[in-house]
Parts: structure tokens; C-alpha cells; sequence
């Protein structure tokens, strides 16, 4: 039986692909143990155990990006999460660990050097994050979500999704999806999401833009997140939601997705063949921007900078676009052209090639 520590979270980019990976190691292999490590501060400490997988949390170490008090503490918490992760490993006879990057990865992935444990490394954007880039130079195996992620040595693997999306009929699920959000059926939807922490700039335009929007003949299916700027007005065929917990259904009913370019997203919507304006998040390493060339290079999505994105551009650029449905059905036929990997699946096969490589040169 084997025993894998999977390491990871803080936001959902990491915890969704490690729950994915681990529900889909679970159904293949039902005998595997799987011990996810993780902070108690990230949403893995919600999530890990509603989807029924044992949690254990080390200390949140980020690494120092300034000289100040934090950074000269890091060393010595640094180490402790390492020693923390060590011990697990060898107490629980850990055979393989599993990293998403965050927090609890770059302990990890020391850890398993230091216990001789194989690791792999799956990074979701396009470009890496330090934890990963630490894992490929302590000689992990390497899968990425897209091609051209700069690590040597690295294998496409797609990314990790929910059974729900990996599995969803738009088309047949469309009618009840409609119907969940008191939709009408004749008319197109547009969703807008700003990932699950929400996005204000996309907020505050859709909702000072919504009657130009219903004025075109769509309808919006808007998820805000929590307390991130905006005031939605109660008309019909605008519906306003802080969270969805039914992501597939929002998929379903959707014909047209503004939203932002996180590695899951695109991922997702990759899967679906759903058309996009995607709006990279202006701030970080310029990974978002990255992550949506693939799309927008297809035809598949439009790129908008996050600061054009006001009612003017509503106005001038996206109402044209709604109205313009022919364009629109290029833009659907070009993301279900696009080449589609069973991530879960192809990052398991990963782990389980290096895992037998690995017991060959022991």
C-alpha cells in the first residue's frame, strides 16, 4: 500500500489540484494513503477534511522578500516546519511526496531530499513559483500545467480538476443549470467571476454596467466574493451571488466568461470549450498574463488589461462583442479546438513513473 504525503494550499490555485489529484489517486488505487500537509491559516483547513483526507499543518513560513525581523526569523522557522515534516514522513512511512507549491511545499520537499523520500513538483502557472523552483533543483520529477513553463526537465501534465468539471455536459446541463439561477432559456448568459476571493475592479464595472449589459440582450450570472466593492442592482435576468458552490452549473449556463487568468481558470475553462475575456491580476509575477496566452493565441479568449476594464470599455468593447454572436461562436469552436490533458490522471502517471525510477536507482 502505498503512503503519499501531498503538500500544498494557502489559496484554492494549490488546494484544488491536490484535492483533485488526491480523489482521483483514491478511485484508482482505493488502498492508497494519502496525508495532505498543509497551514491552518489556508483554505486547506476546510477543505482537506470536508473531502474526507487527513490534514496535518506546519507552522506558515513565506519566504522573506525584505530585510526586516521576519526575514531574520526565518531560518530558524524554516527549519522547525522541515524538522515537523521529516517526522512525518518517517513516522508515517511516507513513500512519496506530492508538492502544488505554498507554504507547506518548500518543507516538503526538503524534508523528502533529506529522507531520501521521491518527490514531484506540479506547477499550475506559467510561471514558477519559488517552492517549485526549489523542487526542481532538489531534483523532483516536474509536471506542469502548460507547455513552456520554464523548469527543465519538465513533463505537460495538464492540471488537476474536479470529477465535476472534468465530467460535465454543458450542453445537457444546461437547461437545469438555467433553472438553478431563474434564468431564461432564450436568452445568453454572461458569467463574471474574479476567482474565489473575488476581484473589486471587475465588481465595481459589471455592477455600474449592468443595465448596458441586459440592454444587449444577455443576461449575468455575477459571483462578487466577499466585501470586494460593488453594489448589484436587483433586475431581472441579473443575478448576483457573493459565492457559488456549484461551479458546474455556472459553467453550464454560461456562453461567455469575464473573468480573471489563475491556472484553474483557464484550465477550466480550456476543459469546457468555454469562450473568455480574460483580465489578468494586475499585481504578482505577471503569471496570469502568461497562463491566458494559449487561449488568446488560439482565438479562444480576448486579453484586457485590468485597468481598461471600466464602463467605458463595457460600452465600446465588450457590449460589440455580445452583440456580435457570430464572433463569439469562432471563439467557442477555437477553446474546443484546443488540445486538453486529463491532468489528474497524467500527474498520477507521473508520480507513479518516478516512484518506480527512483526504487530502480536505490
Amino acid at each position: 500500500m502505498t503512503t503519499a504525503l501531498l503538500a500544498g494550499g494557502g489559496t484554492a490555485g494549490h488546494v484544488n489540484p491536490l484535492l483533485a489529484l488526491a480523489e482521483h489517486w483514491r478511485v484508482v488505487e482505493p488502498e492508497v494513503s494519502i496525508i495532505v500537509l498543509g497551514t491552518e491559516e489556508g483554505l486547506e483547513s476546510r477543505l482537506v477534511p470536508e473531502r474526507g483526507f487527513e490534514l496535518q499543518t506546519i507552522e506558515r513560513v513565506p519566504f522573506p522578500r525584505r530585510l526586516n525581523r521576519d526575514a531574520l526569523r526565518f531560518p530558524r522557522r524554516f527549519r522547525g516546519a522541515v524538522r515537523r515534516a521529516r517526522a512525518l514522513i518517517r513516522d508515517r512511512g511516507v513513500d512519496v511526496v506530492v508538492g502544488f507549491g505554498g507554504y507547506a511545499s518548500a518543507p516538503a520537499y526538503l524534508a523528502a531530499r533529506l529522507e531520501r523520500v521521491p518527490m514531484i513538483a506540479h506547477e499550475a502557472n506559467a510561471r514558477p513559483g519559488i517552492a517549485n523552483r526549489l523542487a526542481a533543483r532538489l531534483g523532483a520529477a516536474v509536471g506542469t500545467t502548460f507547455a513552456g513553463t520554464p523548469v527543465r526537465g519538465a513533463r505537460v501534465v495538464g492540471m488537476p480538476l474536479r470529477s465535476e468539471i472534468v465530467a460535465l455536459d454543458r450542453v445537457a446541463t444546461r437547461p437545469g443549470a438555467l433553472r438553478h439561477f431563474g434564468l431564461d432559456p432564450a436568452r445568453p448568459v454572461l458569467l463574471v467571476t474574479g476567482g474565489s476571493t473575488g476581484a473589486r475592479r471587475l465588481n465595481e464595472t459589471i455592477s455600474g454596467s449592468a443595465a448596458r449589459i441586459l440592454g444587449a440582450g444577455w443576461q449575468v450570472v455575477h459571483l462578487t466574493g466577499t466585501g470586494r466593492g460593488g453594489a448589484d442592482p436587483e433586475l431581472p435576468g441579473f443575478v448576483s451571488l457573493p459565492y457559488c458552490d456549484r461551479m458546474d452549473l455556472a459553467f453550464a449556463a454560461a456562453d461567455l466568461v469575464l473573468c480573471r487568468a489563475g491556472s484553474a481558470t483557464v484550465s477550466e475553462l480550456t476543459v469546457l470549450a468555454l469562450p473568455a475575456v480574460l483580465v489578468p491580476y494586475a499585481a504578482g509575477n505577471g503569471e496570469q498574463r502568461l497562463n491566458a496566452r494559449g487561449m488568446v493565441t488560439a482565438g479562444a479568449a480576448r486579453l484586457v488589461d485590468d485597468a481598461a476594464v471600466t464602463t467605458q470599455w463595457v460600452a465600446d468593447g465588450l457590449v460589440p462583442l455580445l452583440m456580435d454572436r457570430a464572433a463569439i461562436a469562432r471563439m467557442a469552436a477555437a477553446a474546443h479546438a484546443l488540445d486538453r490533458h486529463d491532468g489528474a490522471a497524467e500527474l498520477l502517471a507521473l508520480v507513479r513513473e518516478h516512484q518506480a525510477s527512483s526504487k530502480r536507482v536505490g
